[in-house]
């Protein structure tokens, strides 16, 4: 199995909201771009979340829209071995520091987790640090969780409280 490596991450002193997947699936892996997958719902979930067309901007474009609305993104495992894009899959996890990460942003206010695997990989990571923040435990974007968007909708709809 190939050791797989996450992003650096998408933050700024600004960042309110903190959106952490697990780890970048292969399509994403391949282009170097977050939810690069068309089939990954992420970037229509948030423009459904924070009402502004996501999906319709160019990959730099949504990163610097992203932050401009004061959120931010990373993933929970810094490297992984993995067959595959599933989360199920991960072995030999190798952790970011997200309490570090957390720490640094002056004005965070909420920890997003997508999807399961992120959750409960993050809320042990985070240990009692995460008390600082509200936590939102987000249904997973990815294609492989078969609820529809108008079902995950709602849930990623509380990112929103925490940026204005």
């Amino acid at each position: 199995m190939t050791l797989k490596q996450s992003f650096p991450p998408v933050v700024d002193a600004y960042v309110r909201v903190l959106i952490l997947g697990s780890l970048p699936g292969e399509k994403s892996l391949a282009a170097q771009r977050y939810y690069a997958n068309p089939q990954n719902q992420f970037w229509r979930l948030l423009s459904g979340a924070l009402a502004e067309d996501f999906v319709a901007l160019e990959y730099q474009a949504r990163l610097a829209r992203l932050l401009s609305r004061h959120a931010g993104l990373w993933d929970v495992v810094a490297t992984a071995r993995r067959e595959g894009s599933t989360d199920a899959a991960l072995r030999d996890v190798s952790a970011n520091d997200l309490t570090a990460l957390a720490a640094s942003l002056p004005d965070l206010r909420a920890i997003a987790f997508n999807g399961g695997a992120a959750h409960r990989h993050g809320l042990k990571q985070l240990g009692a640090a995460a008390e600082r923040y509200a936590i939102l435990a987000l249904p997973s974007s990815s294609a492989m969780h078969t609820t529809g968007l108008a079902a995950k909708l709602p849930a990623w709809q509380a990112i929103a409280t925490y940026l204005t």
